[in-house]
């Protein structure tokens, strides 16, 4: 082996902070790194819970392990269960890593912007990809004029708001019977045999939205996530934000073009929008270094401090529910497989189709 041919950690860490990319769509190999590993671990989540329920509707026990990591895509179970842990004072035990996750997130788009979408999320990876594709396919991405762009970026808070007014509306005792109604127990279960049992308007749907992406850059993102319009709203918090030099700047108008966001940053001096990832990417594609630099309050932030920040939060969130019982469900194999096997009777409608009172 050749050891003077072996990298050193200093060389790794630049090529690491090192962008990535053609002139105008740069990203960091930092971010891409750490969002592909988190798709690759949901990937890893998804293929070990398909076991799980594949063995409850065989009914051998005992059960493979249940990934607890799979209700990161029960948000709406997620901000129940945090008002009802709020207000009770005890964290369910149903899906109490959708309630951890949901908080890491919020905590995230408090401390770092709206990151949980562009470093954490697999949809925003599969959204960033798509947008790639649409570029390689058509020679560029789309962008729908402001005033139909406008209306429609107020879907996902109209979504976002008639959410968040169910939920505000219901005390603990409400939360915690929606919490512990039969649908919501396998709501993990009900939501990955709906994509794979998709019908003809739910497979219209989702090629709608593939081809969507692939046109206009963040189409879900941008217009129908509810999560991450909540997120963004959190965000407007953030001590952290993109800062532009007017006297370094250049006004080659690189930024503008990589912003996932349509975001004006070459126009801006402090950028706090509710749109911003965190991303980056700005910064990754800017010709002069100090035109735009990541600040936190007066004091600079390195990219490499901004990854190593969010995940010790998101990382070190998931250890410590963990280590403190808060992480995996208090359902038992053989509650998990006759639920299951049972799982396409109207007991398991969901409550508000069913006349379950809200409150």
């Amino acid at each position: 082996m050749n050891i003077a041919a072996t990298p050193s950690r200093a060389q790794v860490l630049r090529w690491l902070l090192r962008p990535r990319g053609r002139k105008a769509h740069k990203s960091w190999r930092l971010r891409d790194l750490v969002h592909t590993a988190f798709l690759l671990c949901t990937v890893t989540i998804g293929v070990m819970f398909t076991r799980f329920v594949q063995a409850a509707q065989s009914g051998n026990l005992p059960l493979p392990d249940r990934p607890a990591s799979v209700e990161g895509f029960l948000p709406i179970s997620g901000a129940m269960g945090l008002k009802h842990w709020i207000l009770s004072g005890s964290l369910n035990g149903v899906h109490p890593a959708a309630t951890i996750i949901f908080t890491l997130a919020l905590l995230l788009s408090l401390l770092l912007r709206k990151s949980f979408c562009s470093w954490v999320c697999s949809v925003g990876w599969l959204s960033e990809k798509l947008a790639a594709l649409g570029r390689r396919l058509f020679g560029r991405n789309f962008r729908i004029h402001r005033y139909a762009d406008i209306p429609l970026r107020g879907l996902k808070y109209f979504l976002m708001g008639f959410f968040v007014k169910a939920i505000w509306t219901m005390n603990a005792v409400a939360l915690g019977a929606f919490i512990n109604t039969p649908y919501n127990r396998v709501a993990d279960v009900k939501l990955g045999l709906f994509f794979v049992k998709l019908g003809t308007i739910g497979l219209s749907i989702c090629i709608f939205l593939v081809v969507a992406s692939m046109l206009v850059q963040g189409a879900w993102c941008r217009y129908l996530c509810p999560y991450g319009a909540a997120l963004g709203l959190v965000s407007r918090l953030s001590p952290v934000r993109i800062q532009r030099d007017p006297i370094s700047c250049t006004d080659c108008g690189l930024c503008d073009k990589v912003c996932m966001s349509r975001l004006p940053v070459s126009t801006s001096i402090d950028m706090r929008n509710s749109e911003c990832t965190g991303c980056l990417d700005c910064l990754a594609v800017c010709p002069q270094g100090e035109a735009l630099q990541l600040k936190a309050g007066p004091k600079r932030v390195p990219v490499w401090a901004f990854a190593v920040v969010l995940l010790a939060i998101y990382l070190g969130g998931y250890a410590g529910a963990r280590g403190l019982g808060l992480w995996d469900s208090s359902m038992g194999d053989q509650e998990y497989r006759t639920r299951i096997q049972n799982i396409d009777s109207h007991e398991y409608g969901h409550p508000g189709a069913m006349g379950m009172p809200d409150r």
